[in-house]
């Protein structure tokens, strides 16, 4: 090694770092594109898929690349300065990834009709991540060719490197996740990886008395911007009722407030998941539905809520029903933090970090109304839409008592999520009830094994305040009764995403045909307007 003139690679310590950061850096930079990916095209297993998918596509085509470039060109050099050029690929990202998004987004919204989704990250996934990671696939079989001195030892020598590759891999995956992401957020994130690897080429070329001024100026750039005062947000278009952005082990967070109401999004930057209307009262969303689920059961003392938000049908169940005991599971304990900050969760809700079906599994308690809404888009927990989760809640009720599910995305559609969750839940509870929310995607499911529940909650409605009792009578206006089906959902068989992304594709698609409608009519430019 010595005798191509780079003293720095006869030291093994110094190729082994290289391949144990390059290893770090790639995991690192496929969650952080999946943090970044995810308030637009949410997290489910299909933008993981994507994610994936074009990542290892990526890295093969590199691995390839970088074992011919080696086996031509074997000085370390071009590899050296491949990972700067990575190095400012990735600390680009948090500056233009976001737009880069976008306008692929729109682009391709004028020509793709159907699993736009899938489309639209993966042509978000090709254009940001797919050369930075081709790049760094070169980095093991170059440093093989470096480190290879005889056929005698070159078996140790590759197995050391492919491990010191694995090694930073697994910290590359744990370190974004639950210190770097959480503590600095993912912009920063990428751009400490960045620097790790700017830092690393600096090295080399100051070993080498070459190109020490241009890298020097990257890295020392780089490193800058790691510690320089950052303002960034997903949520670019959006005005100045932004109050928060935050991220979480979970979640990309963002927090809105205007004169008359707080909203909590959750991995989507378009949608709402959570609301407080200021001045108390129904807030016109699928919340105000639910609260037919304390009119049904035969008491309303004890409420469950398997997925707690900021509160929202807490609040109102403590408001309408002086005296009951609210208890809230949520897994994200960002989110309680913010419920409590920002949204003013009253203390006596009992809010509990966990992972809803684990904790209820792990409950003796039983509860006279149990909520589910775990439900977000297509990104809806498998294991809390199964034959098995619903027998657990059912056996977690009372006598008398009522689960009420709030099923976003709902469709005209044979087959639909919608329709598998009705008949899974069918196959568990003896009498279930389904109202459409009105001016919305969601539907609020009611079941019982009571029989007497519908007779209750028609009898009770009459004798509500003015706007609950409103809300009510449409509830009673628009309810049918769920017959079921052979539709069932198993922990073995729940292709929630799958059958998720169906029903987006068509609530994409009407809006994808309408901007069509609009660009023939009124030209591009009006989409501006």
């Amino acid at each position: 090694m010595e005798a191509k003139g780079a003293p720095i690679l006869g030291r093994k310590v110094f190729l082994y770092a290289t391949s144990f950061f390059s290893g770090m850096s790639v995991m690192a930079i496929e969650l952080g594109a999946s943090r970044l990916l995810a308030p637009y095209f949410s997290s489910s297993q299909i933008v993981w898929t994507v994610i994936i998918g074009t990542i290892m596509i990526a890295m093969a085509i590199g691995n390839v690349w970088g074992g011919r470039s080696a086996d031509r060109h074997p000085e370390p050099e071009r590899l050296f300065k491949r990972l700067l050029l990575v190095a400012i690929w990735t600390a680009l990202i948090p500056f233009a990834g976001r737009y880069v998004i976008a306008g692929v987004t729109g682009l391709l919204a004028l020509f793709v009709k159907s699993n736009f989704l899938v489309w639209a990250s993966m042509g978000s996934c090709l254009v940001l991540f797919v050369f930075p990671l081709m790049l760094l696939g070169t980095v093991t079989p170059s440093l093989m060719k470096y480190t290879t001195e005889s056929l005698d030892d070159n078996g140790k020598t590759l197995g050391e490197l492919e491990a010191l590759n694995t090694i930073g891999s697994i910290i590359g995956t744990f370190l974004p996740t639950f210190v770097t992401i959480p503590a600095v957020g993912t912009a920063r994130t990428f751009l400490i990886f960045a620097a790790i690897l700017a830092v690393i080429s600096l090295a080399f070329f100051i070993s080498r008395h070459r190109w020490i001024g241009r890298s020097a100026v990257c890295a020392a750039v780089i490193c800058a911007l790691v510690f320089a005062p950052m303002n960034y947000s997903f949520a670019f278009w959006e005005g100045d009722d932004v109050v928060l952005e935050d991220e979480s082990i979970y979640n990309y967070l963002q927090v809105k407030e205007d004169e008359r109401r707080i909203a909590l999004s959750t991995n989507v930057a378009f949608g709402v998941q959570s609301i407080k209307i200021k001045d108390g009262g129904m807030t016109g969303m699928y919340y105000d539905y639910a609260l037919a689920a304390p009119l049904m059961a035969e008491e309303a003392e004890d409420v469950l809520i398997l997925g707690l938000g900021s509160g929202t049908f807490a609040e109102q169940c403590l408001e309408y029903f002086p005296g009951c005991s609210v208890t809230g599971v949520e897994i994200d304990e960002k989110i309680v933090d913010i419920s409590r900050e920002y949204f003013g969760l009253p203390e006596e809700v009992n809010a509990i970090v966990g992972d809803g079906r684990a904790w209820l599994t792990d409950s003796e308690e039983k509860w006279d109304v149990i909520m589910i809404d775990a439900y977000q888009d297509i990104t809806i927990p498998f294991q809390m839409s199964s034959v098995e989760f619903f027998t657990e809640v059912y056996e977690h009720l009372a006598p008398g008592g009522v689960m009420v599910v709030n099923m976003s995305m709902r469709s005209e559609s044979e087959g639909s999520m919608n329709e598998y969750l009705m008949d899974t839940i069918r196959s568990v509870f003896p009498h279930c009830y389904a109202v459409r929310v009105s001016g919305g995607t969601n539907m609020e499911l009611f079941a019982s094994a009571d029989e007497g529940a519908l007779a209750r909650f028609e009898s009770r409605r009459v004798s509500l305040p003015e706007e609950y009792a409103a809300i009510m009578q449409r509830v009673s206006g628009d309810m049918f009764t769920v017959e079921g089906g052979e539709r069932i959902l198993t922990d073995d068989k729940a292709p929630v995403e799958l059958l998720g992304m169906e029903v987006l594709d068509e609530i994409i698609g009407a809006e994808l045909d309408a901007l069509r409608d609009q660009i023939r009519e009124d030209g591009i430019m009006s989409l501006l307007k």
